[in-house]
């Protein structure tokens, strides 16, 4: 029990390390086969430090547009742009009309001219978004980030893997069916739970969580599926930005 417990740490320390840019302390080699299984975790925990810092700005009287603005970019390099990145490469792909030739204009490590207006899109989604947020920004943030990780383990289950190697190709051997997908979804459950125990005027904003996180989570993933016939580590990517900032445009209208 108590190994399991060590690996189960371990795990999660492999899944920051993967997903984030903050550091952390030199740790014997990590294995980072499973930290798809732990990515909706570690988004909660990016929500919660930019639900942190959201608050303290916010304590210091930052204009709200500020606010906004700070958080959305401090979001970016939490993350050292991963998902941002693959959200670009994808809009580069599906520009391309010839769909043989999409999965090489991904892989390509230059951005053209539709993965740059993509990036616009999002970060500007986003940064409105919480301007039109008054009430409630740490809780949506923390959801946020929560929902866009479980519509990518939603690709990792449900759809195909497109190339036969890269760094989304080990997420394929953590999740292998729909009830590897429970523990993310009731953890994101409890999370509505909680903010309606809390104060049970949020009631409305909790169902409206669940029901817009998982809709969008689950619609984006068949989007992308449905336009290349399956996915890739920069679709995982873009499947968490544009889940979280749909998300946040959806939930203005809860506040």
């Amino acid at each position: 029990m108590l190994y399991w417990y060590k690996q189960q740490l371990l795990d999660l320390v492999a899944t920051i390390v993967f997903y984030t840019a903050i550091p952390l302390p030199y740790i014997k080699p990590l294995e980072f086969g499973r930290v798809a299984c732990f990515a909706p975790l570690v988004g909660l925990m990016i929500g919660g430090i930019l639900g942190l810092l959201d608050t303290t700005f916010n304590y210091l009287n930052f204009p709200v547009l500020t606010r906004s603005a700070l958080v959305v970019i401090i979001w970016i390099f939490t993350t050292g742009g991963l998902h941002l990145d693959g959200a670009m490469d994808t809009a580069d792909g599906l520009a391309v009309t010839n769909p043989e030739r999409r999965l090489q204009v991904m892989a390509d490590s230059a951005t053209g001219a539709f993965g740059a207006m993509s990036a616009i899109a999002i970060v500007l989604l986003k940064i409105t978004a919480l301007t039109d947020m008054p009430e409630n920004r740490y809780l949506v943030l923390i959801a946020a980030c929560s929902w866009g990780r479980w519509g990518q383990q939603v690709a990792i289950c449900r759809y195909p893997y497109l190339k036969p190697t890269g760094k989304g190709a080990l997420h394929k051997h953590a999740i292998h069916s729909e009830q590897d997908l429970l523990p993310s979804l009731l953890l994101l459950l409890g999370l509505s739970g909680v903010i309606w125990f809390i104060n049970p005027q949020n009631l409305v904003l909790s169902v409206g969580m669940i029901l817009a996180g998982s809709a969008i989570a689950t619609l984006t993933a068949a989007w992308f599926n449905h336009k290349l016939g399956g996915h890739t580590g920069d679709t995982y990517g873009a499947v968490v930005e544009w889940t979280e900032a749909l998300f946040l445009c959806v939930l203005t209208s809860f506040n």
